[in-house]
């Protein structure tokens, strides 16, 4: 019998092995993208990876842009870390990890300069769409950070516009068109766990408790990077992080693979 702990985790990690049998670097199945679950949605996906399921719903809205950018539109990512979805999760206002995971995917999105925001202007300075994705998870089992980027992605990639009359400023939000958003790059984040000196991706709950350093890298198709975000407590030398972002790449081909 094996007793479960950080020690465990630790030596197992040390032997290049894993409580559930699987490679430092291989994520679990099933990998499961559904897409239209939300009639009401202008985009909704359900993302399972092994045990975690995460749900992403897209809205869209106009609102006056902002003074800074009066010729673009906005996108906004929240998340929702509900207690039914885990025992350490109470209702109420978002926690630091809902908070940490709707900004590490919103950085990747937005400093990948994903979305065309000018094609989203209606009038400049008075009108433009407004996206907003909620991430809302089911279960987790462990890597929220790369299924929800997973699920971020899979909705703005199948969302679409509702139907608008330009004339009277009308949204029917019951009509839907077939106009797609001005999606220009695909971002996804890969998260890259350091254990022992290994490295090793797609945690399970359990082995998120003995990680000492992780790096989210977001790239995209071209394997261009668009955000990196640290998390941990032990450092990273600059070799780790070259190892982490090669391995990263990697992984962002295999779930875009997934995802198609």
């Amino acid at each position: 019998m094996i007793i479960v702990n950080k020690e465990t985790i630790a030596q197992l990690a040390l032997q290049d092995k894993r409580l559930d049998g699987r490679g430092l670097t291989e994520y679990r199945t099933p990998i499961a993208i559904e897409t239209n679950i939300s009639k009401t949605a202008e985009g909704s996906v359900r993302v399972q990876i092994g045990q975690t399921i995460i749900l992403a719903g897209l809205k869209m809205a106009i609102e006056k842009p902002y003074n800074d950018t009066p010729d673009e539109g906005g996108i906004m990512i929240n998340a929702e870390l509900v207690p039914l979805s885990g025992p350490q999760y109470e209702p109420g206002p978002p926690g630091k990890k809902a908070v940490e995971l709707a900004r590490v995917v919103d950085r990747g999105i937005r400093e990948a300069k994903a979305i065309d925001m000018k094609k989203l202007c209606l009038v400049q300075g008075e009108k433009a769409w407004f996206i907003t994705i909620d991430l809302v998870t089911l279960n987790d089992a462990g890597n929220l950070l790369d299924a929800a980027g997973l699920a971020a992605l899979a909705v703005l990639k199948e969302a679409v516009f509702p139907a608008y009359e330009p004339h009277t400023g009308v949204i029917d939000y019951k009509t839907k068109t077939d106009q797609h958003l001005p999606l220009i790059k695909e971002p996804l984040p890969v998260t890259v766990y350091k254990i022992s000196g290994q490295l090793l991706v797609d945690l399970t709950s359990q082995e998120e408790d003995a990680f000492e350093a992780r790096l989210t890298v977001a790239s995209d198709e071209k394997g261009i990077l668009s955000a990196l975000q640290k998390g941990g407590e032990a450092p990273l030398s600059i070799e780790e992080i070259d190892r982490i972002i090669d391995l990263a790449l990697e992984k962002a081909k295999f779930l875009r693979g997934q995802l198609k």
